[in-house]
């Protein structure tokens, strides 16, 4: 009998995405709503949003792993526990912890050999840029209502990119409300760029630039506030290479503004 999973069911995006990546495919059984497999991936079952799940229906699919990330699933992971099923509950919070994390589910379906290369490509594709000679101050909100700011992993990617995580003093903190921040902190640090993504709920760009006081940031003042896909930007695995080449565009392009303006100075 083999002694790799059969039938697993995902209850995050990062790790359907991943085991289709390293063609685990055929043993996913079930999937989150918030997973979009591509084109060519026969579909799943979707089982669960993030912070909820369907455990009856989960269970008909008599899954022997049950795969979920973080302290917002131990509920759902508990429920699942008592109900006799095998989970393996992740909570990486940093580059490192996410690498870690693909190797490790890649181990699990015996596909160690195949992950290796890709794993090559997310350790490149998240390099540092060349050190800059300046850095605009990013502000990432994770949430709104109260204003939170960004996850470690998002910190680590601007900071790569070329700008400065306005609020990198916070990336120790694992839990959401441990990173809540004050709105009169963020007007008195300035942010040349903002970076928002609500945690599956859309991005109201338009909102963030009629807050009370917020006319003083730069970001707001010169209209560089920018939504990043969730998909691309808080889900913990390979798809961060999407959010990275965003994030590095657009700090680039914070970069090239003040050359340009100097140009235009000079022009007679």
């Amino acid at each position: 009998m083999s002694v790799t999973p059969q039938r697993i069911v995902c209850l995050t995006a990062e790790a359907a995405d991943w085991l289709w990546r390293i063609g685990a495919w055929d043993a996913v059984a079930g999937v989150t709503a918030y997973f979009e497999p591509p084109p060519e991936a026969a579909p799943r079952p979707r089982v669960s949003g993030f912070s909820s799940a369907n455990v009856e229906n989960i269970l008909k699919l008599q899954p022997d792993l049950v795969i979920a990330f973080s302290d917002v699933q131990a509920e759902i992971a508990a429920q699942l526990i008592l109900r006799g099923c095998t989970v393996l509950t992740t909570n990486q919070r940093t580059l490192a912890e996410i690498e870690a994390t693909l190797r490790l589910l890649a181990r699990v379906v015996g596909r160690e050999a195949i992950a290796e290369s890709l794993l090559r490509e997310f350790r490149e594709g998240i390099a540092p840029v060349p050190a800059p000679p300046s850095r605009p101050r990013v502000y990432f909100e994770e949430w709104s209502h109260p204003p939170i700011s960004g996850i470690a992993w998002v910190s680590e990617l601007i900071e790569r990119a070329g700008g400065e995580d306005i609020f990198s003093a916070l990336r120790p903190q694992r839990a959401a409300r441990d990173r809540t921040v004050k709105p009169e902190q963020i007007i008195a640090a300035a942010p040349e760029l903002i970076f928002a993504s609500w945690c599956g709920e859309p991005v109201d760009v338009e909102s963030i630039s009629r807050r009370a006081g917020w006319d003083q940031i730069p970001a707001v003042r010169h209209g560089r506030i920018y939504e990043l896909a969730g998909a691309d930007i808080l889900q913990p695995g390979f798809g961060l290479l999407r959010g990275y080449e965003q994030i590095k565009r657009l700090v680039g392009r914070a970069f090239a503004a003040p050359k340009r303006l100097r140009r235009r100075r000079r022009v007679p």
